[in-house]
């Protein structure tokens, strides 16, 4: 998800500390920059032979802005790109199909490819203007494709049908390894909370893993110091391991992610702190990120301006930030930030109980079935697209319906979600294994004729899919979650990698949820402040159904409970439920009376 920028190793290298000047060039003309990608530039570039130079960046990076001053600008440069290359620039948070196939080299990228689609050479972050000028030399002196890309794994290999027993004991040992027992969070070089890593810890601390609890509140606690102080919102990540360097961009996924989590801390363990963090990350996001009509933002810049960086600039309080001006938002309103935010907001009203975050999330998702859905089910990403559909948008946003069914207990949402999931598999199935990332284009050559079937994106799609199993009874979502699990299970544990999420999606596809049902009148004010107290249950993976028999049965009908003269809760997980629960605060007490008993 796009890839999950933070989750992909960040370790750029910035060269030894400065930036050696180029040779003294004749004056070049500017870049022709095209920012239309597709089949027809490669065929350009076959009639022109010329070479295609993809600049892969994001609005927020501030690396990718250095290269635009730094880089593209020098005369050598320019020279070389004239002559042999046709240069093309995609914001990546526009494109989720370039971001699936890409995102792991994080931004900026630069990828050069022949006419015929076949990848030359993939760079990840900033290239001083001496290194790229002598790149590009190299590739017109010999186009042979270089070791950046000489071991790419193809990505139509598969596994296995499931994940094996000793595979995921290695995935397990290298996500104990990977965390850093001295500074806290996962890796060793960036420091930002890893959101799979710590839902992870979240499961293993709910079933009674003292560590976990070390772990997660340790992270949480570190990452406290990247939360801006003055107007809130969560800084992208530390690049020193002490969690005190910050880079300044604000992306809507940061948010998300960290509003989620922290809420899911404070349901937990109930400490101010963690509440606090969650309130200054949805006040940021209400300020900074949210449209007028109730949409959601990309992204806030890094750095004002060149003479105003982040460093200078977040160092100020309010009333002289608002003097020099405000970074630059990115106002584009994509299903899939949408989705991750209506998801979040939907967490942080069912631990708090606040009405108005609920109906904001329920704005943003109104917003986005009026202006981004698809027929059958699926979204756009943008008002238009240039490929799709793209995967991220509908897992995005059928995570967020399942997230209001249970927050509201509302069947269309659960409807909606369903739809999603029926649009994914009737547009994005690979008949082998797995969903993939996007439709292949027609006329698409080189690497760009095979689909990319994401790990990250088929972790969640199976996440997802056995959710929607658990509440409708539907065995099409079980199946559908099933073929995902066969992109995970190639996924060699040896390459040292953190994959929490497929940790996670193997652990809920092999249990039931934490489970609980409100039996009463969604009119009862018995049944509503019963049904508010299982939304506050601390389980990442937690059905709540309401069952108003008004409404007909239970989605799932093989789910039955019996009529009460008074409205109750029943809270069932792997093997024992609870007799019926008619005080809301007892819930929560029966829930756990009822894992404690598996």
């Amino acid at each position: 998800m796009p890839g999950r920028y933070r989750r992909l190793v960040l370790t750029v290298l910035l060269g030894c500390g400065f930036i050696a000047a180029a040779e003294a060039a004749p004056a070049a003309a500017p870049i022709a920059w095209t920012t239309q990608w597709g089949p027809a530039i490669f065929a350009q570039a076959a009639r022109e032979h010329r070479f295609v130079l993809l600049d892969l960046h994001a609005v927020w990076c501030h690396w990718c802005h250095v290269m635009d001053d730094e880089t593209y600008s020098n005369a050598r440069v320019r020279s070389l790109v004239g002559k042999r290359y046709l240069a093309v620039s995609v914001d990546a948070d526009s494109d989720p199909g370039l971001t699936s196939r890409y995102g792991e080299w994080g931004w900026p990228a630069t990828i050069v490819l022949a006419p015929d689609g076949t990848e030359i050479v993939k760079r990840r972050g900033f290239i001083p203007a001496p290194q790229m000028a002598s790149l590009l030399q190299a590739i017109i002196d010999d186009p042979t494709p270089g070791p950046s890309v000489a071991h790419a794994v193809p990505s139509g290999v598969a596994g296995p049908g499931r994940l094996g027993h000793h595979a995921l004991e290695a995935f397990m040992v290298t996500y104990v390894d990977l965390y850093d027992e001295e500074h806290a969070g996962w890796g060793t070089i960036h420091k930002f909370i890893d959101a799979p890593a710590m839902e992870l810890a979240f499961e293993l601390a709910d079933a009674g893993d003292k560590k976990a609890v070390e772990r997660a509140r340790r992270t949480l606690d570190a990452n406290l110091n990247l939360i801006d102080p003055v107007w809130g919102g969560v800084y992208q990540y530390s690049d020193a391991v002490d969690w005190h360097s910050p880079h300044f961009e604000k992306l809507l996924e940061v948010q998300a992610d960290d509003l989620r989590l922290y809420s899911e801390a404070y349901a937990r363990w109930g400490e101010p702190k963690y509440l606090h963090a969650a309130e200054s990350i949805r006040r940021y996001l209400a300020e900074f990120l949210t449209s007028p009509d109730g949409a959601f933002y990309v992204s806030q810049d890094a750095d004002l301006s060149v003479e105003q960086p982040g460093k200078a600039f977040y160092a100020l309080d309010d009333a002289a930030r608002r003097a020099h001006g405000v970074p630059r938002v990115d106002a584009h309103a994509y299903s899939r930030e949408n989705g991750w935010a209506i998801r979040a907001l939907c967490r942080f009203h069912d631990v708090t109980g606040e009405r108005g975050v609920l109906t904001d999330a329920i704005r943003a998702a109104q917003w986005v079935l009026a202006h981004r859905a698809l027929e059958g089910g699926g979204f756009r990403h943008d008002d238009s697209d240039r490929g799709g559909p793209f995967l991220d948008d509908s897992i995005a946003m059928g995570e967020a319906f399942l997230a209001l069914y249970r927050s509201t207990g509302e069947r269309g949402w659960l409807n909606e979600a369903e739809s999603a999931l029926g649009f994914i598999a009737g547009h994005l199935r690979d008949p082998t294994a797995g969903f993939i990332a996007a439709p292949v284009p027609a006329g698409a050559r080189g690497v760009f004729r095979e689909p990319v079937r994401a790990i990250d994106q088929n972790a969640a799609l199976v996440r997802l899919a056995n959710l929607l199993y658990r509440y409708t009874g539907d065995k099409a979502f079980r199946q559908a979650a099933l073929h995902a699990v066969k992109v995970l299970a190639r996924t060699s544990p040896e390459s040292g990698a953190l994959h929490a999420d497929i940790l996670l999606a193997n652990r809920e596809l092999a249990a039931a949820p934490t489970h609980v049902t409100i039996v009463g009148a969604k009119s009862d004010p018995g049944a509503q402040a019963l049904h508010s107290a299982a939304l506050k249950v601390p389980a990442t993976y937690l059905q709540v159904d309401w069952w108003d028999r008004s409404e007909g049965p239970l989605p799932n009908r093989a789910i039955q409970y019996p009529l009460l003269p008074v409205a109750a809760a029943f809270a069932c997980s792997e093997n024992a439920c609870s007799t019926p629960v008619y005080e809301a605060d007892r819930v929560v007490n029966a829930v756990l009376a009822s894992r404690d008993a598996d």
